[in-house]
C-alpha cells in the first residue's frame, strides 16, 4: 500500500476545523460573545481566505475542504458576535 500524503493533509485539516467547533457550539448556547475578539475573528476570515486562494491553485483538496469548512464555522462565530453584541 502507498503511503498517501494528501491523508496526512485530510486528517490534520479534520483536526484543526474541529477545534472550532464546541467554541462555536459553546457561544451559541449561552449566546455570550464577551471573550471573543472581532480583531481575531477578522484576521482568521482573511487568513482562511488566503488558505482557500492558496489552495484552490495548489489544487489541494485537502487544504480546500478543511478551510472551507473552517471559514463556515469562523463565520458563525461572527454572526454570533454582532448578533448576542453585548450591551
Amino acid at each position: 500500500m502507498q503511503f498517501n500524503i494528501e491523508m496526512i493533509g485530510i486528517i490534520a485539516g479534520i483536526f484543526s476545523t474541529a477545534g472550532f467547533v464546541p467554541q462555536v457550539y459553546k457561544t451559541w448556547r449561552t449566546k455570550s460573545v464577551e471573550d471573543l475578539s472581532m480583531g481575531m475573528i477578522v484576521i482568521l476570515v482573511i487568513g482562511i481566505l488566503l488558505w482557500l486562494i492558496y489552495g484552490f491553485y495548489k489544487n489541494a483538496p485537502s487544504i480546500l475542504l478543511a478551510n472551507s469548512m473552517t471559514l463556515v464555522l469562523i463565520l458563525f462565530l461572527l454572526v454570533f458576535k454582532i448578533r448576542y453584541k453585548e450591551k
